[in-house]
Order: structure tokens, then sequence, then C-alpha cells
């Protein structure tokens, strides 16, 4: 015996005998590797031909084996290969038709089970029949993926790839067809998934594929609510506060979490109502209600829609409108001639809502000027209320910059957008982004007394010892951290020594938890922690937190990414191709006048705040890639938008843009990925609003 034919981890191989001994074998294969066999893996001894010329023969010939010729003469017992190969071709065969006819029961499992040892046993007709249609059905799926692939490199779509376009690029199920076929065609034409489906027509509408990219990742099941009953709204118990409440909101919000109210007192001094709507009266721990609107965890915000975080019907029960009492948890605050605070209280009431006051209506009348003029010249509602709750607000803000060291930054500009006509068809609708400067009077007001609202009950709460959601800051520069957690602790950015979100429980969960826990503590008092929804060390209130972190995180994002995407179509809409701008850092540009920061060309090497007029290439609207250039520069040193930047001023974390370069697919080795490289839009303009159509 020179050479042998053996089985090696389920593989046929040959190779030549070196020694062997009772039970085992030392064989050197064709490449010149040896190993060490068993005895039991060796199948078939010749002396000739060689190894590789033997494997070769029986690999062309074994094809032409006739497989169910094979199977209907072979006995129904175990039987050997040798035995068929002598019934196959009769008399004697050769060392090669021996190893041909292993080769094709060996690549037949359908038709032969193996047994051990070159042994096998044929399967059962029904068997063999199921194989065979499988193998059929395999080709013609491999047939199907095949021309799927041809098509798409050819600049076709086909219908398969077209029905199931977005969860084949969102959340692929890697063993579909359509995928298998991208995958191929990625290979094939060395193009990126996302450039041969744009190229064969897949991708008709870029708004639509950004909802669906989103809708798909937080909403698979869709935007629906759950068909239970709303809950109970019974606030007939609850005493009717004795005020004129108003709240402040621009015209497009439907969710209206707070209104203000003000008295004078005995002595000359004020006292301050802060209104929150209460939906946690109704929406107990656990409760159906609570479960969908913890799964969701705050309002999606985007231009021309939004998708929030309860559903219509059960936010008219509560929201502030005007002309109603709704049950609110209301702070009052009293104050004395000099506008220091010297005592609070919290409860759960009936407010009137005399009026709800809208920003874009009102900026323009109710000026810093009108405010510090003699009330009875004002003509705007509430002059009077409004020139208190701004002298107050301007208190506190003073209060609260002693507090962090320095002044706030000012200024600054804000962009609400109005979409219209986006039903039915996007590709026809209008955007107008209207400018708003940051910081007017009217947003003093409701912002210096939310943050006392949210820091007075975040004190007030973990002074009873009740859990709570908090919102901490500290570092400084691109050092500053936010951060949530459970217990109180200095929030820098604010000034003040705790916060925790209470005032828009219509619209963010960790407010309505919190909510939760101060009704316990108006109800209860020193006792509140017997009767709290949450106790410390809950462990669902540290999921809370993390879920809440990534939601409110993916949800701005795409809020951005939203925001970006209008603002190129504005650009386009206005056949915009050049504007001012001004250079941030690391050639990143602030286009003035737009939400908008990008990547400029010629940039890199002008110092901050440098006034520049750039040049827009052609925007791509999936990508969300703006090309932009340098084309002139206006003057050295300078503004970004409207406010002087020094260069020795530490940065607000606001002002950290994060910027888009673009959505890219991946197909790799059959492999298709979705990446975003660097989050969303590159709009370092904070606090956003967003308008609804």
């Amino acid at each position: 015996m020179t050479y042998i034919l053996f089985e090696d981890a389920g593989k046929l191989a040959a190779g030549r005998v070196l020694s062997q001994a009772e039970t085992s074998m030392q064989v050197e294969l064709p490449s010149g590797k040896r190993q060490k066999i068993k005895a039991s893996q060796a199948l078939l001894p010749f002396g000739a031909p060689d190894p590789e010329e033997l494997l070769a023969w029986a690999q062309a010939q074994q094809d032409g084996i006739d497989l169910d010729l094979l199977w209907e003469f072979a006995p129904h017992d175990e039987f050997s290969f040798s035995l068929i190969a002598d019934d196959y071709y009769g008399g004697k065969p050769t060392p090669q038709q021996k190893a041909a006819v292993l080769l094709r029961l060996h690549g037949a499992p359908h038709y032969f089970q193996r047994r051990g040892k070159g042994q096998f046993r044929k399967a059962s007709q029904e068997t063999v029949q199921a194989a065979l249609v499988a193998i059929a059905r395999k080709q013609a799926q491999q047939r199907q993926i095949e021309e799927d692939a041809h098509a798409l490199v050819q600049g076709r779509c086909p219908d398969s790839i077209g029905a199931k376009l977005y969860t084949l690029l969102f959340k692929p199920d890697r063993n579909s067809l359509e995928y298998r076929a991208l995958a191929l065609a990625v290979k094939q034409s060395g193009q990126g998934a996302l450039q041969l489906l744009r190229q064969a027509g897949a991708i008709g509408s870029p708004w639509h594929f950004h909802m669906q990219r989103f809708l798909l990742e937080h909403f698979p099941k869709g935007t629906g609510f759950p068909e239970v009953p709303l809950p109970e709204a019974d606030a007939e118990g609850l005493p009717l506060a004795a005020v004129k409440a108003f709240s402040i909101d621009d015209s497009a919000t439907t969710e209206i979490d707070d209104a203000l109210s003000v008295q004078p007192v005995d002595g000359g001094g004020l006292r301050v109502g802060i209104h929150i709507a209460a939906p946690a009266l109704a929406l107990l721990r656990d409760s159906a209600w609570d479960q969908a609107a913890r799964a969701r965890m705050s309002t999606v915000y985007m231009p021309g829609d939004k998708i929030t975080m309860l559903p219509d019907d059960l936010v008219t029960l509560f929201t502030l409108a005007e002309g109603s009492s709704p049950p609110a948890v209301s702070i009052y605050f009293t104050l004395d001639a000099s506008l220091a605070i010297v005592a609070h209280e919290t409860c759960i009431e009936r407010v009137p809502i005399v009026a709800n006051l809208r920003h874009d209506l009102l900026d323009d009348q109710v000026t810093e000027e009108s405010l510090n003029r003699a009330v009875p010249s004002q003509t705007y509602p509430f002059a009077s209320e409004l020139a208190h709750l701004w002298r107050i607000a301007q208190k506190l803000k003073a209060g609260r910059e002693a507090v962090r060291g320095r002044p706030e930054r000012a200024g600054g500009v804000d962009y609400t957008f109005r979409v219209t006509g986006l039903e039915p068809n996007e590709a026809t609708a209008r955007v107008a982004i209207v400018p708003r400067r940051r910081g007017s009077p009217l947003d003093l007001i409701v912002a210096e007394l939310m943050i006392l609202a949210n820091a007075t009950w975040g004190g007030w709460l973990a002074e009873l010892g009740l859990p709570a959601i908090y919102r901490s800051q500290s570092g400084m520069g691109i050092n500053l951290r936010t951060r949530m957690g459970t217990k109180p602790a200095p929030h820098q950015g604010l000034g003040v020594p705790q916060y925790c979100w209470c005032t828009s429980p219509l619209r963010r969960y960790t407010d309505l938890l919190n909510q939760s826990q101060i009704i316990a503590a108006v109800r209860h008092g020193r006792a509140a922690l017997l009767g709290a929804p949450y106790k410390p060390k809950d462990a669902q209130l540290y999921a809370i937190v993390g879920a809440f972190e990534d939601a409110y995180k993916a949800y701005a994002e795409f809020q951005n990414g939203m925001e970006r995407y209008w603002t190129l179509r504005y650009l386009q809409q206005e056949s915009i191709t050049e504007g001012q701008a001004s250079v941030m850092r690391d050639g990143l540009v602030r286009v003035e006048g737009l939400p908008l920061v990008l990547q400029a060309l010629g940039a890199q090497d002008l110092p901050r705040g440098t006034g520049v007029r750039v040049q827009f290439g052609q925007a791509d609207l999936i990508t969300l890639e703006q090309p932009c250039k340098v084309v002139e520069v206006l003057q050295d040193r300078g503004t970004a938008a409207g406010v002087p930047i020094s260069a020795e001023e530490p940065a607000e974390e606001e002002d950290t843009p994060a910027l888009v370069t673009g959505l890219h697919l991946a197909v790799d080795e059959g492999e298709v990925e979705v990446e975003l490289e660097s989050g969303t839009d590159a709009q370092a303009t904070a606090g956003t609003t967003t308008s609804a159509a």
C-alpha cells in the first residue's frame, strides 16, 4: 500500500503512507504536510495513480454518475461504497472509479446517509423527494438573487426590493433573498448600497427616507397608541385657585404645560404662581397610560410634525387651555417689596386659565423698553403682570449668574420652522425659517420662573428624602458635562444647587415621574416616603434614567437632522447659492441667518470669528451633506451669528456643534450595515424650536 484515501473532518483527502501501526498511520499530503490519522479514517488504499491525479479524475467524473440509478439498485441495508462501485461499473472498478463513486455518495446526503468508514444507507423515497424539492427551491432562489443583483447593477430596482426597501436598509433580515441580492450587487459592482439604490430610482423621497429610518428604529410598531380607556381626570374635588393665570408659548404649541399668575400682597410684595398641568394625578405608576408614556419617554419634534408622548385626547384633559380650569400642581412664591423670595408653598388645585399668550404674536410688542415704561401705556394683555415678572426674572438671572461666576452669553438666534403642504406630497412642501432673538423678555420670564420651580421642587423632594430624576452639570469648556441621576447635585451652567425637570409633564416622562413624587409630597408631607410611587434605590427608577437619556438623545438627533434637511431644502427652494458666515473652529462656519453649520473648504486656517462669504454646492438631501467653500474673507475678526466671540471666553455646552457628515451604507462580504458617521445636525443653536404647519 503506497497511498490512502481517507476522511478528515467530514472531507475526503488522499496522501502517501509514510508509516503504519495497528490503529493509526502517518500520511504525507500532496502539499507536503504530514498528518497522523486513525485506521478507522482510512477508506481506500491504492498504489496508482498519485493522490492528486486520482482526486482530480474522480472529481471530474463524479457529476456524470446517475444518483437516481445508484439509489435504485442500492440495497436497503447498509452498504460499502466499494460494493456499489462494483455494481455500477461492473467487474472490478479501478481506484479512480471507486473514488468517484465515493465522492458522489459523500456529496449526496439527501440520497444516501453516511454511516461511518465508507458505509452508507439510502434514504427513503419520501426523504429524497422532499430533498429534491428543497434543492430546486434553493436553486430558484439563487437564480432570483442573481437576477435581482444584476438588475440593481444595471440601474433597475426589482419590485421585491422596492417593497422592502426601508426594512432592508434599516432593520434587515440578513437571511432574506432581498438582502442577499443587495449584498451580491454591492460585491459585483464595487459601489455602495446607497449609491446602487439611488441609481436604480428606489429612493423617491428623501424626507420619507429619513422618517422611515427613525420610525423603524424607535417606533417599529407604529406611532399609534394602545386601545385602552382614557384615565379619569376627576378634579371636581380640588379647590379652585383664586388667580387669573396665563400661559406663554408659541402658536403651534398644543401641549401647554405651564402657566403663570401674579397677585399683590400686603406690604408691597407679590405672590407669583407657577402652575403646571397635572397628568400625574391620573397616570398612576405602571398603569396602561403610564407605560405608554414610558415607552416613548418624550414628545418627538420635527419641522412640520411631531409624535406626542401622550395622545391628543389625553392631552386635552390636562392641557392648560384658555377658558378652562384644569387640574394643576402649583407652586406659589411670596416676594417682599424688594422682590426677595420669603416663602413658597405647593398645592394641588384647579387653575382658571384666562389666556394663552403667544410668542410669535407678542414678541414685537413685549420689549424691554415697553416693560420698563409706565404700565398704563401698554396695550398688550397682562401688561402689569408681565412687568412684575420681567423685574423678577432679571433678579433671578442676576442671582444665578453670581453663582455661576460669569454672566450668561447674551444674544444668539433661535429658529422656528414652519412647513406647509407636507401632505399629501412632501416634494411640493414649502418651508419658512423664521429667526427669533434668543433671550427675548417673554423667553426670559418663562425660563427663569421654570428654573426657579424646578430647582425649588428638586430641593424640597431631597429634603423629604424622596427620590427624583435630577439633572446636574459640572466641568468647564469642552469638559462641561450634563448628567442625569436620582440624587441632587449642583447644576453649574444654571447656577442652582439642584435641578430636576418638573414643568413639562405632558411632553417629558421625567417630568411626569417627578410630578408624581411632588403630588405625594403635597398629600403626605413628612410621611410622603411611605406613599410615594418611587422609593429610594428603586431599580425601575435607574432603568428609566438610562432609557430616557437614550431616547432623548436619539429624538434630539432626529430633530436636528430633520431641521438640517429642511434648511437644505430652504436653500434649494429660495435658490440660495451664496451667503455670509462666521468661522467657528476646525474649518467649520456658521451661516448667518440660518441654523446651519458647515465644513467649509478654505476656512480651516482662518481665526475664529472671521467673517467670510461662502458658496454652496449641490446639497445631498439623503446624506444631508452640503458642499461649501470660502470665496471671500470679509473681516479678520468679527461675530458669529451676531454674537461677539472672544478667544479667551470658554464655550458654552450648547455652542459645540455636532456636524452631520452623511449617511453611509456598507456591504462587505454579504453584510449590509447602516452607519451614521458622526451624529446629527451641525446646528450649534441651542433651544431651536419647531413649528408644525
